[in-house]
């Protein structure tokens, strides 16, 4: 059991600096343009930000400013969260 335990701990530390790769970004600007048909947001800044099924788009016009926080997956920047900036 303390080998089992012991191999899992060091494959663990081996992968330990991929982790960073899947950390998130953030992108701070005003929305360009909303579409809830494509599950989309884009900023003045050009580019697009692709949201989860689940993503409540109300209060979310042209012109505001927000900062979403984003991960790459598949070269689509996939939304983990949004701030409004009052």
């Amino acid at each position: 059991m303390r080998i089992a335990i012991s191999a899992l701990l060091a494959v663990s530390a081996m992968l330990a600096p991929f982790t960073a790769w899947a950390q998130s970004a953030d992108a701070t600007g005003k929305i360009a343009e909303v579409s809830t048909a494509e599950q989309t947001i884009k900023l003045d800044d050009g580019k697009t930000y692709q949201a989860p099924a689940e993503f409540n788009f109300e209060g979310l016009n042209q012109d505001v400013e927000v900062v979403i926080f984003y991960t790459v997956i598949d070269g689509k920047r996939m939304i983990n969260d949004l701030e409004l900036i009052q």
